[in-house]
């Protein structure tokens, strides 16, 4: 199948994914033997308008293991405008004459969407503002749960934290929701719940969901426990609210206790006060697996859109 731009998981059919994860499954074989040539006279552009260090380093060691060239910046909003009106278009009309594939960052969602309708070259979106999608990311957590678990159908899974804005948790529900019997357990405080577009679309597509603010509560039944940062600025001047309601939703050894043997713990990096450094060293914490997983689906992604 012919991938042009990736800019958000509602474009990717089972059959796709399918095909993802066995093209992910040769890279983890070429990354194991130190990477390939293949794409060496290809050129990647890295362009955050926004700060992600880690997507932007998984990118550009997925280009370099690819063979392939980077130019980069963490800091495009310093030099290019930003404002909703702003010359993205303009930018990226320039940048794609320097480059074979774009990996854009914005800070305004629809950003991805705006640049992928001008670009002459593919466009893939590495996260888009506050409440919009990050699909490269999304994809890593299916292949993650997929390995993990060995099964994507009947999966009950837990998203916690701050949905609201949750970029990640919004893209992967749009994904879960294509497997058959999925259960998803939305686990927030009401200010920061997951939001009505994607709780309509789960429900037009007849996915079984639940709204709940008690994360002991779900612990027992999921087998996958999904933390989302909240962050602090959405609480600023109220440290004290802002301490009770992380202690709500913080993995330590009492919650391991109330696990199934064989759930997992993910969560997209970096951690704040999400989950207890003890957690670490127990067989079910995923999430640093997850990110070696992000650097083979990212090659995967990359060599599918240069095709």
């Amino acid at each position: 199948m012919k991938l042009r731009h990736i800019i958000e998981s509602q474009q990717f059919t089972l059959p796709m994914l399918v095909e993802l994860f066995d093209r992910a499954h040769d890279m983890e074989k070429i990354l194991k033997r130190g990477g390939t040539r293949d794409y060496e006279n290809k050129v990647m552009a890295s362009l955050f308008y926004e700060s992600g260090l880690l997507t932007r380093l998984s990118f550009e060691s997925a280009m370099a293991r690819l063979g392939g060239k980077v130019i980069s910046t963490e800091h495009a909003s310093q030099f290019f405008s930003s404002t909703p009106s702003d010359s993205l278009e303009d930018t990226i009309r320039v940048v794609d004459d320097f480059c074979d594939v774009i990996v854009l960052r914005h800070n305004h969602i629809g950003g991805a969407k705006r640049a992928a309708e001008v670009s002459t070259c593919p466009v893939i979106n590495a996260g888009d503002g506050k409440g919009g999608q990050h699909p490269t990311q999304a994809l890593l957590d299916l292949y993650t749960i997929h390995k993990e678990t060995n099964k994507l159908d009947g999966l009950k899974v837990a998203l916690v934290g701050n949905l609201a804005d949750g970029r990640t948790a919004r893209s992967l529900s749009y994904l879960l929701g294509k497997y058959e019997r999925v259960k998803l357990y939305f686990i927030a405080p009401k200010s920061l719940q997951m939001k009505e577009d994607i709780l309509s679309h789960l429900g037009e597509n007849h996915v079984w969901y639940t709204l709940g603010e008690d994360l002991n509560a779900v612990l027992p039944e999921v087998d996958v426990v999904y933390i989302n940062r909240i962050e602090r600025e959405r609480f600023a001047g109220a440290d004290e609210e802002y301490t009770k309601i992380v202690q709500r939703y913080f993995i330590d050894a009492g919650s391991l206790k109330l696990m199934q043997p064989q759930a997992i713990i993910m969560h997209p990096l970096s951690r704040e006060n999400e989950i207890a450094p003890e957690v670490d060293k127990d067989p079910r914490s995923a999430y640093f697996r997850q990110t070696q997983n992000g650097i083979t689906i990212r090659m995967a992604l990359l060599a599918w859109v240069m095709e």
